[in-house]
């Protein structure tokens, strides 16, 4: 089947090439894959940016978010039959969305949407994911709390300030002067436009920060948060706790090297440091499509591409510009 590969790790080493169906275990569901989705996560992945955290060993697929249809189900699978129409973000060591096909732990799928098409539901899986855990089940966001939301029109972010007001909180959100309208629309209370304003300078006494920018940016939102507030980064650095949910605590000493530097300025300013990275969850999924089903959430895309043009959707993404999420069709 026809698949893009990383054959090496670095910037040129996603590859077009001809690879081997995948078998079917007896937990795996077999997926016709109609759409998936481009994500930061694939460049750092393809950069071997992971790669002591993650033993991928190329040649591998890339591609952590997609829709399609089930073609077979193996024989331990319950809940899922063929011509289902499903949406997952596969769990690690096990992604390759950028294919005709994936066989995936049926653990971590979810029937898709039904108000939404193949391209929306593929747009979703990974920054939906992402938003629950990190708001939900680490910061476990309440109503009346003060959420600020970096980068509020990209793909992460836009999903991001939607979950974060349906839990109630009040939103604040950086972005540009073009995209004002755009995350007020998405729920933002607050906009700060970037290109004119800092803003450490306007906002005081929040509860959540998520950033998605880097060092910079995380640095200068640790000073937004009220004392015994949360700075949580899906960029890095990861921090030792992160070693010991990957139950790797030999990685603790390196993790808390990384950190050190956050962590440390964190303390001086009386609040808390957490790196974050999602897991996979199909049980998830499943509540969130109801999100999306009544309309609470939505998807945010800015364009698709076909799929043999997946290197110039990889590319489109890595130049910063994409407001939403990007998607590659079959």
């Amino acid at each position: 089947m026809k698949a893009f590969v990383v054959t090496h790790y670095g910037p040129d080493g996603l590859q077009a090439a001809d690879v081997p169906a995948p078998s079917v275990g007896p937990r795996d569901v077999l997926v016709d894959i109609r759409a998936a989705s481009i994500n930061p996560l694939d460049k750092m992945v393809r950069n071997g940016e992971f790669k002591q955290l993650l033993k991928y060993k190329p040649p591998f697929v890339l591609g952590h978010d997609l829709a399609g249809v089930v073609t077979e189900v193996g024989s331990e699978v319950r809940g899922f039959a063929v011509g289902d129409e499903v949406y997952s973000r596969p769990r690690d060591l096990r992604i390759g969305a950028f294919a005709e096909s994936i066989a995936i732990d049926a653990a971590d799928v979810a029937h898709k949407p039904a108000t939404l098409s193949f391209e929306e539901a593929a747009a979703v899986p990974l920054v939906a994911l992402a938003a629950w855990q990190a708001l939900v089940d680490l910061a476990e966001v309440r109503p009346g709390q003060k959420v600020l939301v970096h980068a509020g029109a990209g793909g992460l972010g836009s999903t991001v300030i939607q979950v974060a007001k349906h839990l109630g909180a009040h939103v604040a959100t950086t972005a540009h002067t073009r995209d004002a309208e755009k995350v007020r629309a998405l729920g933002a209370d607050e906009v700060i436009d970037f290109t004119t304003t800092g803003f450490v300078d306007v906002l005081s006494g929040y509860d959540v920060v998520l950033d998605s920018l880097g060092p910079d940016s995380l640095q200068k939102s640790l000073r937004v948060l009220r004392p015994g507030g949360l700075a949580i980064s899906v960029v890095g650095p990861p921090d030792p706790s992160f070693a010991a949910r990957l139950g790797q605590p030999l990685l603790k000493p390196v993790m808390a090297l990384m950190s050190r530097k956050v962590r440390r300025a964190a303390r001086r300013l009386g609040v808390r440091y957490s790196f974050f990275f999602m897991k996979a969850s199909g049980a998830q999924l499943a509540t969130l499509a109801g999100l999306y089903d009544d309309g609470t959430l939505r998807p945010v895309l800015d364009r698709t591409f076909p799929f043999d043009r997946t290197l110039d959707a990889m590319a489109y993404v890595e130049q910063g510009k994409a407001s939403g999420k990007i998607v590659v069709t079959r």
